[in-house]
């Protein structure tokens, strides 16, 4: 069994491994034990802590630095408390233990995504202010609720047939993507005084590790379209040969669509320079109709899971959809679970004051950046919407891709470089000049 703290430990690792502890695992998170953590935490640190509820139940709790310029736009540290859901089974440690092996792997779930951001944050501005360090711009730590979840009924629908089918080498909580959540976490957040009361000027958020040397900076991400595409057509017995049916015309559309995406695949796979965030990906999702084998349904219906590119012109893309829809006849329509419309770059130009700090203070770590466009969903789309550019960086590089995962897991090495990071990153951004934004 792991110890709270093992003999020698450094206490960076034995403050990560306490919050990875906290089950805030959906689908019944207990934010409550993490509030008072971090509550705690802002007591412990001299910080401003403001709590601000933005649906019954989910609380953003808010840890403030305050900056010796008042009148200049603040920084944005930004994190979620809570964790997808685990089949513990396929785990070789308690995903809640947050064990340690001998090697000083961390096994836990939210290990990379992305308590282990939370805490690089919090550990670097502890180690500046005992440093007796002072920067012109606020610093804002925001926790925020509600990121990975499926509501209770959901998860429990699914987890049955995903233990059963998702073999223990692939992602098992892939239905607890992220960009299910975060409508009662920062979409809302975005939208309330308390957050205007900030004056964000620029954000960081999540990324992905690297398994290479370099460290991946995301600037923007796809769009997130859940598109359900309904057929209708004549009904009858199945034993004739019946006309103008509904599976006929859903399936023109869905070889639309699967032609579409085919095309997107090769883009990607032909050229070396692109990575999976610069095409549009789709998927089809889901099949429904029918009441019997012997009986010709009148209406059928088909999901898909679009990410949208963030260069595509949407309007034009919806138009393509509906172009599908007509080719293949009458009585064919599609609606949106999710459409998201508000697709925005961060500049990584070096003429950008904001990037050319993050990237100039990097460059002084040697650390290789990778720009790139995050290919799912993240709170940062939320920022990036109401005018906040924000990148997308968690500093794991030579460390597998494991968020979602069976065995989720952090080298401590890896996990005390990224605190190092952040503290020679938080000086950098937080001490950038004046600008025509800032009023």
């Amino acid at each position: 069994m792991a110890s709270e703290g093992l003999e020698g430990e450094h206490p960076s690792v034995t403050l990560f491994r306490r919050y990875l502890r906290i089950r805030t695992v959906q689908p019944e998170p207990d934010y409550g034990a993490a509030v008072a953590f971090l509550e705690e935490r802002a007591h412990q640190l001299g910080l401003g802590c403001q709590k601000v509820e933005v649906a019954p139940g989910y609380v953003v709790t808010i840890l403030t630095w305050p900056g010796t310029n008042p009148r200049l736009s603040s920084l944005i540290l930004n994190s979620h408390t809570d964790v997808v859901p685990v089949f513990k089974e396929h785990w070789s440690h308690d995903p809640f233990e947050a064990f340690k092996d001998a090697e000083g792997y961390i096994y836990a779930r939210g290990a990379q995504d992305m308590k282990c951001v939370s805490i690089q944050y919090l550990e670097a501005v502890r180690r500046l202010k005992a440093e007796g360090r002072h920067f012109p711009r606020t610093i804002h730590m925001t926790f925020v609720p509600g990121r990975s979840g499926l509501g209770r009924d959901a998860f429990r629908e699914q987890e049955d047939v995903l233990a059963e089918a998702a073999p223990s080498s692939q992602v098992p909580a892939a239905f607890a993507d992220e960009e299910v959540g975060g409508h009662k976490g920062m979409e809302l957040f975005v939208q309330r005084p308390e957050f205007r009361a900030l004056k964000a000027g620029f954000a960081l958020d999540e990324g992905l590790a690297n398994p290479t040397d370099a460290f991946t900076v995301f600037y923007s991400e796809r769009s997130p379209w859940w598109v359900r595409i309904t057929s209708t057509g004549n009904p009858g017995h199945g034993s004739r040969f019946i006309e103008d049916t509904a599976a006929e015309k859903l399936h023109k559309v869905v070889s639309s669509i699967l032609t579409f995406r085919e095309k997107e695949r090769q883009r990607l796979q032909s050229n070396p320079h692109l990575k999976a965030g610069a095409v549009t990906s789709v998927n089809l999702t889901k099949l429904e109709g029918g009441v019997a084998y012997n009986v010709v349904p009148a209406t059928m219906s088909a999901s898909f899971d679009f990410r949208v590119a963030p260069d595509v012109e949407l309007k034009a893309f919806e138009e393509q959809l509906q172009g599908w829809c007509q080719a293949a006849g009458d009585g064919v329509t599609f609606d949106f679970a999710q459409k998201w419309t508000e697709s925005r770059v961060t500049s990584t130009d070096d003429s950008d004051p904001w990037w050319a700090a993050f990237s100039g203070a990097c460059k002084d770590m040697n650390l290789t950046l990778e720009p790139e466009i995050f290919p799912a969903a993240t709170d940062s789309r939320y920022l990036r919407a109401v005018g906040v550019p924000a990148l997308g960086f968690s500093p794991m590089n030579l460390t597998p891709v494991l968020l979602h995962d069976h065995d989720e897991r952090l080298h401590e090495a890896v996990f005390l470089r990224g605190v190092d990071i952040y503290t020679r990153l938080l000086p950098a951004l937080a001490s950038v000049p004046a600008l025509p934004s800032d009023g």
